[in-house]
């Protein structure tokens, strides 16, 4: 086992590299970050003094080596627009998106799992079919549309939510809602496959010989062992909820990291852009670490796979 998390974490801080490398050269590919900076009709003069206060230039890798020494000593740099350092800024807002992430990932498990367990039970059934027309609709229902869709109906229909901001708790509940319900699906067919599988074990067979209530063997034998799978899928859509929360929390205008997101790409904010990356990226490889070692930990077979 330890040497399977050695090998795992290895490849984790690689993937890291590799992603932040990226990263940093695709910002700096999309354009002239000092005429970006300058804005449009500025002197040539100005721009020269920008690329070498900021240093862009200086090569590519040059560039890259020293902001990667420099973040993994703390320092990502100053904001370009809101005059003041980028990593104070940035994990102000990181705790609203670490908030919604979390609501969003428990209103995801709160919706599949019975709607997974109805469709194992009642497999091929009416009830089947529907629980998985509901999967297919959040798969492809745009979570921009469908946020959309809530603000028609909760805010200006029914004037029961606030449309914008995140100073109380009812800011939080269309945002919550637009963003789980797009990861939903994929934890409701992986519950209602588990179950399936699980319902025709052999010991399941036994309990119910014995007579034991429905409620118990479905609740206590066969969904305990169905959503094993669903603790590593959380992991990884958490991952993936904080780095779509950009289009959620700029539509909702939640006071988060990715409205942070969006105003830095806004005003060619160069170092909120690059720290926002990295730390997302760098919070996706971490929970996928913790993925799969709790699978190999679960399922000792995957440590040789």
């Amino acid at each position: 086992m330890f040497a399977y998390v050695l090998k795992r974490l290895g490849l984790a801080v690689l993937v890291a590299l590799a992603v932040s490398m990226i990263a940093f050269l695709l910002l700096r590919l999309s354009g002239d970050p000092a005429i970006a900076i300058a804005g449009e009709g500025a002197q040539q003069a100005d721009i020269e003094l920008i690329r070498q206060t900021y240093g862009f230039d200086r090569p590519l890798p040059v560039q890259y080596v020293d902001w990667l020494g420099k973040s993994l000593r703390g320092d990502f740099g100053d904001s370009i627009y809101f005059k003041t350092p980028a990593a104070p800024l940035i994990f102000a807002k990181l705790q609203t998106t670490l908030l919604l992430g979390f609501l969003a990932l428990a209103f995801a498990l709160f919706v599949s799992i019975p709607l997974g367990v109805l469709a194992a039970i009642y497999r091929n059934s009416w009830l089947d079919r529907l629980c998985l027309a509901v999967a297919v609709v959040g798969q492809a229902l745009p979570n921009f549309f469908f946020a959309l869709l809530l603000i028609m109906v909760f805010s200006i229909s029914l004037r029961w939510l606030p449309v914008s901001g995140s100073d109380s708790w009812a800011h939080f509940v269309m945002p919550m809602i637009a963003l789980g319900y797009y990861v939903a699906p994929a934890f409701m067919r992986l519950i209602r496959a588990g179950m399936i599988e699980v319902l025709e074990a052999d010991y399941i067979r036994t309990a119910r010989a014995k007579g034991l209530p429905a409620s118990v063997v479905v609740f206590k034998h066969a969904l305990r062992n169905a959503v094993v799978p669903v603790v590593a899928l959380a992991a990884v859509q958490l991952g993936f909820l904080l780095g779509g929360s950009v289009v959620v929390e700029t539509i909702f205008a939640l006071d988060g990291l990715g409205y942070l997101a969006y105003q830095s790409i806004t005003y060619k904010d160069f170092p909120v852009m690059q720290t926002i990356v990295l730390l997302l990226s760098v919070i996706y490889v971490v929970l996928t670490l913790a993925s799969d070692i709790a699978n190999a930990w679960l399922d000792p077979r995957i440590r040789v796979a």
